[in-house]
């Protein structure tokens, strides 16, 4: 199948495709007569495969470290498993920090509802975030 093929069968772009055409993650036959890349069923079934490891939080370095075990005939699983109990705890930190961005921005909502927009005079540039509290460390 040609990468517009591929990529309506998974439901991604055709530039999604070459990007990862170009990264190494799939490795498509040429057409001997036009050039054409042509995918295989193998092909369809990988990028699913990647689709999935995207979903997880994976990016494409180890997307192709994953693949290459698995290509070489060694199981990825013990490295997928490390991977992801590592950056468990990084996500949730991420998310207390997100939560705490929310709560100053609904805070500062708050605050603006009845503040006049202003227009900057040399002195201000927006008096909005220039009345919100500074952060203390």
């Amino acid at each position: 199948m040609k990468v517009s093929e591929l990529a309506r069968a998974t439901g991604v772009t055709a530039e999604t495709v070459r990007h990862y055409v170009r990264e190494g993650l799939l490795a498509p036959q040429r057409h001997p007569d036009n050039g054409y890349q042509l995918f295989a069923r193998g092909d369809l079934e990988r990028l699913r495969f990647i689709q999935r490891a995207r979903t997880l939080g994976f990016g494409v370095a180890e997307i192709r470290d994953i693949l290459t075990h698995a290509d070489q005939g060694d199981s990825p699983c013990p490295m997928v498993r490390d991977l992801l109990a590592s950056r468990l705890p990084e996500i949730h930190a991420r998310i207390t920090e997100l939560q705490a961005l929310a709560a100053r921005m609904e805070q500062a909502l708050d605050a603006w509802a009845e503040m006049p927009d202003g227009t900057p005079d040399g002195h201000s540039l927006c008096r909005l975030i220039e009345s919100f509290p500074e952060e203390t460390p």
